[in-house]
């Protein structure tokens, strides 16, 4: 049952949906939302205040995407599906991702240096030695949304934005980003006030119901006509077949579960503990978001609901259970707690 009561600030108060255990008693406790859904936005289950917005981060890359491809701006500049999936992605920074970036940015016409997303060390810890081993820096390259930075950019070249402009809310291709997220969402336009992402791109706030609803249409888009529907199968197809790409080959939770399922579930991580995972040809999408926006507790929350919900098989499970990974051990090995998902 959704919870409209708010805190102090406006932020939902949330129930808590996962807590960890020591010598027995609960010792801490992450608290949150999520909802079950299907392509017409019929809530399914859920808990917490999933009517409320939250700022959707990197989950909706696929949105972002979206106008990259329907302008023909993909065609024209030759992308080909582990360049879409890389637009889809927040990936790790290795090889595989930041040269095949580098590559479409060349035949853009452009550089590294074109692109706002900023720099960060890459999220690979192999990467991230390697780059010190050698006394180097890490470039925008590196920035784990540099693909959707490439696929912004070549959307840009396509409308004739300066690519000085091609982050501006109000430049043609981030209006074309916004329209497409209130269509999938069912958020009202005027009530997407833009933010500012991690990576300088404009962000928006959508209740959790309508992030379902846009990953239950975009996974089962036959409702959406047959261009919009061509491009997502593609989408969802490409991630499919390149799960590396989307995310990493070291630990990241979007990579596993492409991997364990074959493609069939469409999972997107964003920034401060939210994820959306649609599920293709079920007509079903789950959202999430932890209300401190750590990873340990949202990590704990996917793999029960998936089991709860039955979104993943026995076998499915068994290949993700280190991301359930309940048992908690000290420095010496030995177990010391627990942490366990709490659901209504």
């Amino acid at each position: 049952m959704s919870s409209e009561t708010q805190e102090a600030g406006g932020y939902p108060h949330n129930p808590v949906v996962v807590r960890v255990l020591r010598a027995g008693v609960v010792e801490s406790v992450h608290r949150g939302a999520w909802c079950l859904v299907d392509s017409s936005g019929t809530v399914l289950e859920g808990e917490g205040a999933w009517r409320e917005p939250y700022f959707v981060r990197s989950s909706i890359k696929s949105i972002q995407a979206l106008p990259l491809c329907e302008t023909g701006a993909a065609e024209r500049f030759g992308f080909d599906d582990a360049e879409l999936a890389l637009a889809l992605a927040s990936h790790s920074g290795e090889a595989c991702h930041t040269e095949r970036v580098g590559a479409t940015l060349e035949r853009l016409g452009l550089g590294p240096e074109h692109l706002q997303c900023g720099v960060h060390p890459p999220n690979d810890p192999t990467v991230r030695r390697a780059l010190t081993a050698a006394g180097e820096k890490p470039s925008a390259l590196h920035n784990n949304c540099s693909g959707k930075h490439a696929g912004l950019l070549a959307l840009a070249r396509h409308l004739d934005v300066a690519p000085e402009e091609y982050l501006a809310p109000t430049s043609a291709g981030q209006t074309m980003v916004r329209d497409a997220l209130a269509t999938l969402t069912g958020a009202p336009v005027d009530d997407l006030v833009p933010g500012i992402d991690g990576c300088s791109a404009p962000t928006y706030r959508v209740p959790l119901d309508g992030l379902a609803t846009a990953f239950a249409r975009i996974t089962n888009p036959d409702g959406l006509g047959a261009e919009r529907a061509r491009h997502f199968e593609r989408m969802t197809a490409a991630v499919a077949s390149h799960p590396v790409l989307v995310a990493g080959s070291h630990k990241r939770i979007d990579t596993d579960l492409l991997q364990a399922t074959g493609g069939r579930l469409f999972p997107k991580i964003g920034a401060e503990a939210v994820h959306a995972i649609g599920v293709r040809g079920g007509d079903r999408a789950l959202a999430i978001k932890i209300d401190d926006g750590g990873l340990r507790g949202l990590h704990a929350l996917v793999l029960a609901l998936l089991e709860r919900l039955g979104l993943a098989s026995g076998d499915e499970l068994a290949t993700l259970e280190r991301w359930r990974d309940p048992v908690l051990k000290n420095h010496a090995g030995h177990e010391v707690g627990r942490i366990e998902a709490v659901l209504s």
